[in-house]
């Protein structure tokens, strides 16, 4: 029918709406997270703010120019780097010249630019704009090649991905957006401050938090206000998160009357003064706030000033308590330090915002010396030229008379007799005949010895990190002697306040990882006790091939450990994760950890109570073992510990903690399994690489391990979908480091999971196909069963992912095919049981061999 309907000529594409309505609301999605709503960690910038300054820019609208139009300044934008709406381009322009909205604004406008009252700016025909002296120095040397360009959206002209930012941009102004799914808050903060901060993480680069409040105390707005405690700063810049109560600054005056009145002079951030002045009135006309007479604005170019008047009995103080708990007298602004980290949207802590910067600002040095450097390289190398030139003048002069020819000619018999090269002899074709007095002559020299000079100093800048970070750290200092000021907003010591950690109750909650790599916690509660045969509640909302892997029980000021594939270890408190709602997602764990390219999260690990005995051990896809006490990760660093060194090639299968009296099953991908106490593998340090758990055949290698539980069985499924179950009594107990036992006769073996009766198994296939069964509907069988069908596989797919997860009645789940059990010939079983024989013959590893 389609194909009939069709005109010929035309090409009809068929798509699956709903293939092609996620494929659009990604790239939208992606659109708004890169392009527009979030700003770069370097800069501090959006993309249409970084368009708007590099257009002035180019077009000589700096402070040493006169103002131009809002509207010329608009249509360049447009014309040539961001083809959206005037009035997107226009609201952005004003809010960068807005000096209650930036704490040093980077546009210098001219007329209406809006007010704190809420009123609308004047339309851009009528203003007029420059760039502000600040917003100079974000794009000093950017003709130097110290950031990288791109093309522009028809690809007509180049615009800089990010400018060279001289100031820390970000901290300084702040930043807000909504993108999809995600939102930043970044709060302005004082210059000064700022950048005495990026000096001691420059000097002390293992500098901790309290070190870097010491110079960075909290956000400091342009509308000033009074911040309530430091908790709420410490939790932000801690975890990248928080909460901040902001009060405006109010006074309380007594007239000559006897009467009292109340004088706000600041207002919290963001806040609109015209619909502040209107809720209090409207609350007087309520009687929710009683003992005002009257209501005054009083502001004017020099500042703030709102009189709200006192009755003659009224209580001053309880009407201002009154006034900071009904109205935005008193706001809270949250706190979401999330910027774009190498075009990845990441959380940050204040630390590594800062670590970001100042490493950019590094980058833009070198790359602002090697520019330099070329071209004193260059210019240097003409100089010689003419120097030695000027010392044969007399036979270069009889050289070009005798050439019959133009310039081109002369120089090819400059280059030819005397040996210069093409660029050289250009320039000395150019030499005017007037240069050759003396005095010019020593002037060549003297540039040249000065190049030399500096040509030396830019190499051994390059030559030095040290030298780059003092020069980072210098121009830094010039610009807080240049711009810096002090602070405007007061924080205040709330009476009783205590340490981050204290304001955190110590709650059980539920921590959950999934496949993915999403992470939250939520309290216990939120799983309520339910009578035997309800329905349960869902724990999760999750997409289809997403599911929970990794689920315990913790405090919130329990340590969580996070041990990843490259055998690295990170750590978190309970409260610094993502406290999600029953149904949420959760974070990412790339926002949490500092994850390095290509690791991923493989394990998550509650750690043991204080001076509590328990061992990490972890076991490699190679066959080795490492066994270590779990003190030994009493402290981890941010950037997370090495916990295992392996060889090339090596990664980390499983990780578990456990008693130092379990005993552990090792099973490998050709079928064979091993099964020994944990304390054959003798405890080491973390530095150690760990001792053998099982003697691979060559091209094996682990697909699993389990610890032992007695009742329990050990589930083994293959690469073509078959499984089975078998009692852990079916594996002998053997010393560490042989051959094993045969686990599934037929090999190809993709994990195994050692179970109990209560719980589910989900199946992964190469394909992204994911099925989720009860254990208990798979059948028990002899290690010698070759098991039955639990995954009918398509063509060219296999099994790549077994995982154990909790029991859920409501999931939907497959039964197995539980076909008759594959037999073993006799001659089979006789086989098998000569190999089982002469491997327990084998001498087994020693107890101190070091892989």
């Amino acid at each position: 029918m389609i194909e009939n309907s069709v005109t010929p000529g035309t090409h009809l594409i068929v798509r699956d709406v709903k293939d092609e309505i996620e494929r659009a609301f990604l790239d939208y999605s992606m659109s708004v997270i890169v392009s527009r709503a979030l700003p770069d960690v370097r800069d501090g910038l959006k993309p249409v703010h970084r368009r708007i300054l590099y257009t002035m820019y180019e077009r000589g609208n700096d402070p040493s120019h006169p103002y131009r139009k809002s509207a010329d300044t608009v249509g360049a934008v447009l014309g040539s780097y961001h083809p959206h709406g005037d009035a997107s381009v226009y609201d952005a322009m004003v809010r960068l010249a807005q000096d209650f909205s930036m704490r040093y604004p980077l546009v210098d406008g001219q007329g209406n630019f809006g007010s704190v009252d809420g009123d609308p700016p004047a339309a851009y025909r009528y203003t007029e704009a420059r760039m502000s002296k600040m917003a100079v120095d974000l794009l000093t040397d950017i003709e130097k090649d110290t950031v990288d360009f791109g093309l522009n959206f028809d690809e007509t002209k180049k615009e800089p991905t990010v400018l060279p930012s001289r100031f820390p941009n970000l901290l300084v102004n702040g930043s807000t957006g909504i993108a999809v799914g995600m939102a930043t808050n970044i709060p302005p903060h004082n210059l000064t401050e700022v950048i005495e901060g990026a000096v001691a993480l420059i000097d002390d680069p293992d500098i901790d938090l309290a070190g870097l409040m010491e110079h960075i105390k909290g956000p400091d707005f342009p509308t000033g206000g009074i911040i309530m405690g430091r908790s709420g700063i410490r939790a932000a810049y801690a975890t990248g998160r928080g909460k901040i109560t902001l009060r405006g600054r109010a006074e309380i005056e007594e007239k000559k009357n006897g009467r009292f009145q109340i004088i706000v002079t600041e207002i919290p951030y963001m806040v609109n003064k015209a619909r502040l002045i209107e809720n209090i009135a409207d609350l007087v006309k309520e009687k929710r706030i009683e003992g005002i007479s009257d209501l005054n604005d009083e502001s004017n170019r020099h500042g703030m000033r709102i009189v709200i008047e006192l009755k003659k009995d009224a209580n001053p103080q309880v009407v201002l308590n009154q006034l900071y708990r009904y109205t935005q007298l008193q706001d809270t602004v949250g706190v979401h330090l999330l910027a774009l980290d190498g075009g990845v949207p990441k959380t940050m802590t204040l630390k590594t915002m800062l670590e970001r910067y100042v490493a950019f600002q590094a980058q833009v040095v070198r790359r602002r010396t090697a520019f330099d450097l070329k071209k004193a390289e260059e210019r240097a190398h003409i100089l010689e030229g003419l120097k030695r030139a000027t010392d044969i003048v007399d036979e270069i002069i009889a050289t070009i008379r005798a050439c019959k020819g133009g310039q081109a000619e002369a120089r090819v018999a400059i280059m030819e007799r005397f040996g210069f090269d093409e660029l050289q002899a250009a320039a000395i074709c150019a030499f005017r005949l007037g240069q050759l007095a003396g005095l010019e002559i020593l002037k060549i020299e003297s540039e040249l010895a000065e190049l030399q000079g500096n040509i030396a100093e830019w190499r051994s800048i390059l030559a030095s990190d040290e030298k780059v970070y003092a020069i980072v750290k210098e121009e830094l200092t010039v610009l807080k002697e240049k711009y810096g000021d002090d602070r405007r907003t007061e924080i205040a010591h709330v009476s009783g306040e205590v340490d981050i950690e204290d304001l955190i109750p110590v709650e059980q909650c539920v921590f959950t990882l999934t496949h993915e790599g999403y992470i939250k916690r939520q309290p216990q509660d939120t799983y309520q006790v339910q009578k035997r045969g309800g329905r349960g509640i869902s724990g999760l909302s999750h997409k289809d091939e997403d599911f929970v892997e990794e689920l315990f029980i913790g405090s919130t000021h329990d340590f969580v450990l996070f041990v990843t594939d490259q055998g690295r270890v990170y750590r978190l408190k309970g409260y610094q994760i993502y406290e999600g709602s029953r149904t949420s997602r959760g974070t990412n764990i790339v926002n949490l950890l500092p994850l390095q390219n290509g690791e991923k999260v493989t394990s998550m690990l509650r750690m043991p109570a204080e001076n509590a005995e328990g061992y990490l051990v972890m076991v490699t896809r190679q066959g080795v073992i490492k066994r270590t006490p779990i003190e030994a990760y009493a402290n981890i660093r941010k950037s997370g510990l090495l916990a295992v060194s392996m060889y090339e090639g090596d990664s980390l299968a499983w990780t578990q903690i456990t008693t130092g009296e379990d005993e552990l099953i090792v099973a490998t991908h050709d079928g064979l399994a091993i099964r020994f106490n944990e304390q054959d593998a003798r405890s080491m340090g973390r530095l150690g690489h760990g001792v053998r758990a099982i003697r691979l055949a060559e091209g094996d290698y682990v697909v699993g391990v389990g610890v032992v539980h007695p009742g329990a069985t050990v589930f083994t499924v293959t690469e073509n979908g078959k499984g089975r179950r078998s009692r852990i009594d079916d594996y002998r107990l053997q010393s560490r480091g042989g051959k094993g036992i045969r686990n599934y006769g037929k090999g190809e073996v993709a994990g195994i999971k050692v179970l109990e009766e209560e719980d589910d198994i989900i199946l992964i296939s190469q394909e992204g196909i994911i099925i989720r069964m009860h254990a208990a509907d798979i059948n028990i069988q002899s290690r010698y069963g070759s098991g039955v069908r639990v995954m009918r596989l398509g063509e060219g797919d296999r099994v790549v992912t077994v995982a154990r997860t909790e029991h859920s009645d409501d999931a939907e789940v497959e039964k197995p095919e539980n076909e008759p059990e594959e037999a073993l010939s006799e001659e089979e079983l006789a086989a098998l049981a000569a190999e089982e024989a002469a491997q327990a013959e084998e001498p087994v590893a020693a107890d101190d061999e070091e892989e």
